[in-house]
């Protein structure tokens, strides 16, 4: 689960991480009185919204001249003016793909003073099973982009569990980062907040870029960007209550109330799976015979005649899918609840494109009786080669 940027900077402020004075804003009238509680001389005007590149990003209604979802201003009203121009408008960046999105909130901050930019950002690493600090001199940019053309100034290391953050952890990061003097001390202390932030939220990943060096010679963290481990949400009351929806898919977002493991795609044939590993290769095998999966959905071992149903439903609200492959191997998962839930879910919603499904596993001369006798417009297939090239060709004639 992802949250706003002034949703992180206040978890990170809370754990005593320096961040810049600011005020969110939902709605244009509250933007002068919000701009008018800070200081000046300079204030920054934010698009919030759960995508990178704001600044480079476009607004689809935009005039011509205007500038992206991160601007300057020099006085209240015209701080104020800027919230009201993004506001309620869609906001197009690299990361949002040329959909974009609705901006509904804005951040208003003081403005800093910048002597340095820098990247730093705290991960899960899979390979070692280990928290992993990522730090680079080049920060306010894209990180994959220092990666590719000078990949020698990114320094990574990873954190022992049985010792837990330690000063030297601090050293690193500010030897790495080229830090000095007084700005050591603070890397150390700033480092041990972060990671205890980190560790006490369940995070997945906290990005801090740019963390800043200010002219006076201070740490500060002017951009900040945190998800969090959708399995310990149950755990954390207070990040979940932060959980804007608006920012999901709607699919994605129905799935999950279902328990669901659903992405979506831009492919055209949509997919129903059991099991994670037997979903990737049902999507690679689509892909093998010359189309493109439309999701990512594991319907899981224990799935019952409902969550069968409602994964149908997803999948056919989807505007491009032209074609839907059922792929199960049942082991927990038995193939006539399978059946029992596609029938239902197609009286209910109904079938508009071709549907193939593929059975085998437990109860699979039930579940392959079940939908021969439901009357059923469906397309069997004896095995996954054989599913995946009939629903390529129902697709594609």
């Amino acid at each position: 689960m992802n949250i706003h940027e002034y949703q992180a900077k206040a978890l990170l402020r809370s754990y005593g991480v320096p961040v810049s004075d600011g005020r969110a804003v939902l709605r244009a009238e509250e933007a002068k009185a919000a701009a008018s509680e800070m200081a000046g001389p300079l204030w920054v005007v934010k698009a919030q919204i759960h995508a990178g590149g704001r600044g480079k990003g476009k607004f689809k209604e935009a005039e011509a001249g205007e500038k992206g979802g991160v601007r300057l201003a020099k006085s209240v009203t015209e701080a104020a003016e800027m919230a009201q121009q993004m506001l309620g408008r869609t906001l197009v960046t690299h990361q949002t793909g040329p959909a974009g999105k609705q901006v509904n909130r804005i951040y208003i901050e003081d403005g800093s003073d910048i002597s340095r930019e820098l990247y730093l950002a705290l991960l899960v690493d899979r390979q070692t099973s280990r928290v992993s600090f990522v730090v680079s001199t080049e920060g306010g940019m894209d990180i994959e982009e220092v990666a590719a053309h000078t990949p020698e100034k990114i320094v990574s290391f990873s954190v022992d569990p049985a010792t837990g953050i330690q000063p030297y952890h601090g050293r690193k990061v500010a030897f790495a980062l080229g830090l000095e003097g007084k700005q050591v001390k603070q890397c150390v202390d700033l480092i041990g907040k972060i990671y205890k932030a980190f560790v006490e939220k369940d995070a997945e990943m906290i990005e801090i870029n740019p963390l800043i060096v200010t002219t006076d010679g201070d740490l500060k963290a002017l951009d900040a960007k945190v998800g969090f481990d959708n399995n310990a949400l149950y755990r954390q009351p207070d990040i979940l209550a932060l959980r804007d929806e608006t920012e999901e898919d709607p699919k994605e977002l129905a799935a999950s109330k279902f328990d669901l493991n659903y992405i979506a795609l831009d492919g055209e044939i949509g997919c129903m799976v059991n099991g994670a590993g037997l979903a990737m290769a049902t999507m690679d095998i689509i892909k093998l015979f010359g189309a493109e999966p439309a999701n990512f959905l594991d319907v899981g071992g224990g799935a019952t005649k409902e969550k069968v149903t409602e994964a149908f439903k997803i999948i056919t609200s989807d505007p491009n899918v032209k074609g839907i492959l059922v792929n199960i191997f049942g082991g927990i998962m038995r193939c006539d609840i399978i059946a029992e839930g596609i029938i239902a879910a197609v009286k209910e919603v109904g079938l508009q494109v071709p549907l193939v499904v593929r059975l085998e596993g437990t109860n699979v001369d039930l579940g392959k009786k079940i939908i021969a006798d439901s009357g059923l417009n469906v397309i069997a297939a004896d095995d996954l080669s054989d599913a995946a090239k009939k629903i390529v060709a129902a697709v594609k004639g």
